[in-house]
């Protein structure tokens, strides 16, 4: 089951990645990818070994993002992939078949070799500027979002396609009037004042129906 709402950890004002998953997971949160990036490995490891021992206590799934074999390590539920990392094949020898593996796609193309390379889900975007991620793929906006999704439909692909890159809380609805999946978010949450509120809201949001009966 892919949950409709995902956190992308990042590092809160004047704590780390735990601690910002900590407080969504506190919050509510249930799917939880931590994406550390420009740290070794061996760092990386530490903290999904840390951050997968939080979410098995509250339930929730952690994705790492990157890296197959800290994900194994780990215990994870499962790994993205953006698309300048390797390919979804290659970690799937290395995941296994129950391991969850979702791919970063930019456009329609993207999505049919992430479904043909046997991505779980695919994570579409960016929405807008983000300024979390480096080497930013081009901006799809909400029109671009309308025009992939309609050439999936019209494709009769069946995926999980949730919708990032820099997506706020009022950007949710409207977002899945496209046929969007659901959605991951960073900045959204973290360092959130009202972070059960938060998540609460975009929850609401997020049961509007879309066409993909999955």
């Amino acid at each position: 089951m892919i949950d409709k709402l995902q956190y992308i950890s990042q590092n809160t004002s004047g704590g780390t990645h735990l601690d910002a998953i900590k407080e969504v997971l506190d919050a509510g949160g249930k799917w939880i990818q931590l994406r550390i990036k420009d740290q070794p490995e061996a760092d990386i490891l530490d903290f999904a070994l840390k951050a997968n021992a939080l979410c098995v206590d509250y339930g929730a799934r952690l994705i790492v993002n990157d890296h197959p074999h800290i994900a194994v390590q780990a215990g994870a539920y499962g790994v993205h992939l953006g698309l300048q990392d390797m390919s979804i094949r290659e970690a799937r020898a290395i995941a296994g078949d129950r391991m969850i593996i979702g791919g970063t796609a930019n456009t329609f193309e993207h999505i049919v070799q992430r479904v043909a390379d046997g991505a779980d889900y695919i994570g579409l975007g960016p929405y807008r500027f983000t300024n979390t991620k480096q080497n930013l793929s081009p901006v799809l906006g909400l029109k671009g979002y309308e025009s992939i999704l309609k050439e999936v439909a019209q494709a009769g692909i069946r995926i999980p396609i949730v919708a990032i890159g820099g997506i706020e809380q009022a950007d949710v609805s409207l977002l899945m009037k496209t046929g969007i999946y659901g959605v991951a978010v960073s900045g959204a949450l973290t360092n959130h004042t009202d972070l059960a509120g938060q998540i609460s809201c975009i929850k609401e949001e997020l049961q509007i129906l879309h066409p993909i009966n999955l």
